[in-house]
């Protein structure tokens, strides 16, 4: 096969454009300025017909790169799916005519911005070289699983249902959990009455028939190598043994550990053997075996109960949990409902200050208890004094009075928190502190930590992130389990609280994800969210100065470093975000499909008027994954934006280079926009941490403008939403409105 690239465009003229630009001039500029060697016309490029015409000229004609000047590259992607050659997009639809008025008055301006997209497209391909894998990957089918609950169980099972052989890690000696212990469990189905078995034997009976699963009880993951596809597992036993697995995909289901209310004097937890935790409570059923639940103290069958919500939830007290568990209170009418079922005619009364029964059969439940003679009384409990009968004072928040109440058992509900290992920006923070007074403060949270959970040979610690409150963190809008660490996925309670249903429906997801991950890795293909990406980074490793800034800023840990501490890329981890590609400060790191120059050529070729034309230029750089496409819907619904515009896709902010912006100044830009998403702890940002590396890095640009003797107002940093269909376009003609105001660049040529 032939090296020689082969350059040819399309344009298409259906959908108006025909109508509303000058064709032939636009096929023009693109052999004369873009320098294609060929280039066609077609009035419905994404018909069968067009789709042919192309499909043609790279079989036939040995066409090697395309460039196709239609709608927006997010539309029509089915029919132009040639993954055989490199590609590039001018989006003349949604653009161009879709955001220009239509009249002969703006028709100068409204070609100009068609012309100028097609040059960008032009140089783009040309600077584009068609992806291929790195040749490292072989399908790796098996899954590992880490924990042995609800969630871990349901996550084997539903993997070996699928056809992927599953290795089940559990760190103690039999499989269940928290929920082993439970009595019963809330009900799932209709009429949500009553509680219902928790089905844990028959998931540990599934999983030992099932030939496919391999259970490793009194066992810890040791130390995990590699990437997805090709994970190198050291699993440990108590007996001192070590296996290796060689693992497609893993799963971290490691659930919960429970609030410890010892703290807590006023409960007096510790002081009575009657003042239980609610999965205490849940024991203490399940010993009953059927008949009376009695209080641990003495035997004594229980005739007044009280439950007590929300002990150390919801709280800014140090060393409470500031969220809430939001399930407590279906657990509380679970067991409430134990005593009606088991002691007879108990007194059973709910203290609850803001009752919360979620799901779709919530407040049917509630109701259910409700016909039962649970009573509920919305009073804030302010001690329980110990005895031979406790006692139970409150606030009546109904009569607005102090009360009390005697009971022979108290159960307390208290929250979970989330069973994971150190975060590795903990562990990060010690490396990177710049005093000894940062380094020890670091030193001592990460003393703190709880101990490591997968133990990976990452550079960037050995867990998986946190959200905040020490959860697993996971993008909760667009990709729940998904985490930081490519081709791991968690589930369950140490995502957030949550119960059993929801963890079992939480392991079918991540089993699903983790499936996909195995799969697409065996293809050297991109996870999420750019799913089937071939390329990966690739840097000239004669320019790499050492800096260590890519190995620390990427958002997934992708980047390890070698012994002589060069960057070392793990294609199967990487997103193709392009964080690192952005860090870098020397432009070494690259893809085949997305560069300094497929963007910084972009930029280069946009006509630049010098300043006696009164034609600024804008310059915008928006995240293809939501700024971009609310600027499409603004065009869908007719919304103008600025003639001066020239909107450039990035695959996120964090991509951004600082050398594209100086480049775009010196080259007399007149102002420029970067739109990229939400971040901090409710981040929208698809790569979790590019929007803020890039909100961090253009927070020194203000330093080159003073340089440059250019006022501060011409480079903005936005964070824009998918739904920002109105203010999207709003803060480039803003843009526009500065420029007029403080006037054109200097810099014009």
């Amino acid at each position: 096969m032939s090296d020689e690239k082969k350059f040819a465009g399309y344009i298409c003229t259906g959908c108006g454009i025909g109508d509303r630009l000058d064709a032939s001039q636009l096929e023009m500029t693109a052999t004369r300025d873009g320098k294609m060697q060929s280039c066609k016309q077609h009035e419905m490029l994404c018909n069968a017909e067009g789709v042919k015409m192309i499909r043609d000229d790279i079989d036939n004609e040995g066409v090697t790169h395309i460039m196709i000047a239609a709608c927006s590259r997010r539309a029509k992607v089915e029919a132009f799916n040639f993954t055989d050659v490199a590609m590039s997009r001018a989006n003349l639809r949604e653009g161009v005519i879709w955001v220009r008025p239509e009249d002969d008055e703006h028709q100068e301006t409204t070609q100009e911005m068609a012309d100028d997209y097609i040059r960008m497209a032009c140089a783009e391909v040309k600077y584009m070289t068609k992806p291929s894998t790195s040749g490292e990957q072989e399908l790796n089918k098996n899954i590992l699983v880490v924990g042995g609950g609800i969630t871990g169980m349901t996550a084997a099972i539903e993997s070996a249902l699928a056809g992927y052989p599953v290795h089940l890690v559990e760190k103690t000696g039999a499989l269940g959990g928290h929920a082993a212990n439970y009595y019963k469990s809330i009900p799932v189905r209709s009429p949500y009455a009553d509680p219902q078995d928790t089905g844990v034997d028959k998931l540990i009976a599934d999983i030992e028939a099932n030939d496919r699963i391999t259970v490793h009880l009194n066992a810890t993951i040791a130390k995990t190598e590699g990437a997805p596809g090709r994970f190198s597992v050291d699993v440990a036993t108590e007996s001192g043994s070590t296996s290796n697995l060689s693992i497609g995909a893993i799963i971290q289901a490691t659930g919960f550990n429970l609030y410890d209310p010892s703290s807590l004097t006023q409960y007096n937890y510790a002081n009575s053997a009657d003042i239980i935790t609610n999965e205490e409570m849940e024991k203490l059923a399940k010993e009953a075996n059927g008949g009376p639940i009695k209080r641990p103290s003495d035997g004594k069958e229980v005739a007044a109960v009280a439950f007590v919500q929300n002990v150390g939830q919801n709280s800014t007290e140090e060393g409470q949990l500031p969220y809430h568990n939001g399930i407590g209170d279906m657990i509380a009418i679970k067991q409430a409902m134990y005593f009606k079922e088991l002691n007879g005619d108990c007194d059973t009364t709910i203290f609850f200050n803001n009752l919360r029964t979620p799901g779709a059969g919530g407040e049917d439940f509630y109701r259910a208890g409700q016909q039962k003679m649970v009573t509920f009384s919305k009073g804030d409990v302010s001690e329980v004094v110990p005895g031979s009968s406790l006692e139970v004072k409150f606030h009546d928040m109904i009569l607005n009075e102090d009360a009390s109440m005697q009971a022979d058992l108290v159960v307390l509900d208290v929250g979970m928190m989330p069973n994971t290992g150190p975060d590795p920006y903990a562990q990060l923070a010690v490396e990177e502190a710049e005093d000894e007074e940062e380094k020890a403060k670091a030193q001592v949270m990460l003393e703190n930590a709880p101990p490591s959970i997968l133990n990976l040979d990452y550079r960037q610690g050995t867990d998986l992130p946190h959200l905040k409150f020490g959860f697993t963190d996971s993008h909760f809008i667009c990709f729940p389990y998904e985490t930081r660490r490519t081709g791991i996925y968690a589930a369950g309670p140490q995502r957030r609280p949550m119960d059993m249903r929801q963890a079992a429906d939480d392991a079918a997801g991540a089993a699903m994800k983790a499936i996909q991950a195995a799969e697409n890795a065996g293809q050297g293909r991109a996870a999420h969210p750019r799913v089937g990406d071939l390329s990966y980074p690739q840097f000239r490793k004669e320019g790499c100065t050492q800096c260590k800034r890519c190995t620390v800023e990427c958002p997934f840990g992708a980047i390890n470093e070698d012994e002589q501490r060069y960057p070392q890329f793990n294609e199967a981890r990487c997103r193709r975000c392009g964080t690192c590609m952005g860090a870098c400060p020397v432009r070494v790191i690259s893809f085949e499909n997305y560069s300094i120059d497929t963007i910084g050529q972009q930029i280069k070729n946009v006509d630049i008027p010098d300043e006696f034309d009164e034609k600024p230029r804008i310059l915008v750089l928006a995240c293809e994954n939501d700024a971009y496409p609310a600027l499409d819907q603004a065009a869908m619904n007719g919304v103008e934006i600025n003639p001066w515009a020239r909107i450039i896709p990035v695959r996120c902010l964090g991509s951004v280079s600082l050398s594209w912006i100086t480049d775009s100044l010196n080259s007399g830009y007149d102002g420029i926009v970067l739109m990229g998403c939400q971040k901090g702890d409710d981040y929208q940002c698809h790569f979790v941490r590019g929007s803020a590396m890039a909100h961090e890095r253009m927070s020194k640009v203000g330093d080159t403008l003073q340089s440059l003797n250019l006022e501060p107002e011409r480079v903005e940093v936005y964070e824009v939403a998918i739904t920002d269909i109105e203010r999207a376009p709003k803060l480039i003609n803003d843009m526009a409105e500065t420029v007029e105001k403080i006037g054109m660049s200097p810099f014009k040529f």
